[in-house]
């Protein structure tokens, strides 16, 4: 358990507050930005910054499964995920498990029983994790399973891919990386390939079960979108439909036509701190130089997130409050959470808090809980002029 901060204001630190980097104080009480006189903590030399919401990240499989022949309880991948976001500044996170035809870890059976154990371990969470559905578009077969878990667990955010298409390749072109995948997935690469043309044949209904999903989703309040788009036509075709968020374009296309009609556009932060993508697709930098970009999220790693913001900032593409914005501000924004990611009164105290010299994430505030606290910051706050701060859980 997190511990509860008693009501306290932080001083000295240069805060992102009304869009500008300030010397401002930051008074907490009972979770939520206040004001007043409180007893004090001195942060100079520190920012304070609003927590770090993450739309999309899978580092919690690593956390599950270390080893692709090794998995692990979920509750301990998820007591892991958690102390692994809260180190790197993270307060809200969405997590990001597959609903998918390929089965073992990215199928339903498997989804499910995440969702369960992330609804057991939620009373115990330090940082606020969530679930983003990785719907692939041919699974046409799991409709109404798929609308009960979302109901029953409370999925708010749902992101459409399709796989199919990678695997088809694989097959002709590239056998060694589908064996690959089949091992990973536990099975031969017959058994595979099977389930491959089991998918193919649901093609002619893909279409008409996006759009009853889709129907269904506003109905429900679900925010959603796609994956990997690969050009612009693909882009409009999931936006008419409702699909919003364009998460992770592969080229600059689709990201120009989501901003042409206010789609939001996600891009991976590793992308910006390895100075390119992975996979070879288009470089996030430019898309964030071009005004193409809306948020960031960590996808396989948390570190990313504020290591990103730095770079921008340093690079000068965008001053640090505007950079910081794309793993804060704009993610609440997307997901329509007005209570966090500002720092102002009444809102979640929600606060990432860094040294300006190295850095380093030395405590991160999650409304109102201690999720993480180390380095020159924990002296501070042990020995401030406040002395009633709990040392133990609730």
């Amino acid at each position: 358990m997190s511990v509860q901060l008693p009501p306290l204001r932080l001083t000295g630190a240069t805060t992102l507050r009304d869009g500008e980097m300030q010397q401002r104080s930051v008074g907490i009480a009972h979770g939520r930005i206040t004001k007043g006189p409180l007893p004090a903590v001195d942060l100079s030399g520190y920012y304070i910054l609003p927590g770090i919401i993450d739309l999309h990240g899978d580092a919690f499989e690593r956390h599950i499964a270390p080893r692709p022949s090794a998995p692990f309880p979920i509750e301990t991948g998820l007591r892991a995920t958690d102390r692994d976001a809260a180190t790197n500044g993270v307060t809200t996170a969405w997590m990001a498990q597959s609903w998918s035809w390929e089965g073992g870890r990215r199928g339903p059976d498997f989804a499910e029983t995440f969702l369960d154990a992330v609804d057991h371990y939620r009373p115990q969470m330090a940082t606020d994790l969530r679930v983003q559905i990785r719907c692939e578009t041919h699974t046409v077969t799991t409709r109404e399973r798929l609308l009960r878990a979302i109901q029953r667990f409370g999925i708010d955010y749902v992101i459409f891919n399709n796989h199919l298409e990678e695997a088809l390749f694989q097959a002709h072109a590239k056998p060694e990386e589908l064996a690959h995948w089949a091992k990973n997935s536990g099975r031969s690469v017959q058994q595979h390939l099977a389930l491959v043309d089991a998918a193919r044949d649901q093609s002619k209904d893909v279409p008409r079960y996006l759009c009853k999903l889709a129907e269904a989703f506003d109905q429900l309040g679900v925010i959603y979108g796609s994956h990997d788009d690969p050009d612009g036509d693909t882009r409009e075709t999931f936006s008419l439909i409702g699909a919003k968020v364009c998460e992770f374009p592969t080229t600059r296309a689709p990201a120009a036509l989501a901003k042409a009609v206010n789609d939001p556009v996600l891009m991976g932060a590793p992308n910006i701190v390895r100075g390119g993508s992975q996979s070879g697709n288009i470089s996030a930098m430019e898309l964030v130089e071009g005004s193409l970009c809306d948020a960031l999220v960590s996808d396989y790693y948390y570190p990313a997130l504020a290591h990103a913001a730095f770079h921008i900032a340093d690079q000068g593409v965008l001053p640090l409050e505007k950079a910081w914005n794309l793993i804060s501000r704009n993610p609440a924004r997307i997901m329509r959470l007005s209570d966090r990611g500002e720092i102002d009164y009444g809102k979640r105290a929600d606060l990432t808090i860094v040294h300006k010299l190295t850095r380093a994430i030395e405590a991160t505030i999650s409304n109102g809980h201690i999720t993480h606290l180390s380095g020159e910051a924990a002296h501070r706050f042990m020995s401030g002029e406040q002395t009633a701060l709990p040392l133990a859980a609730e």
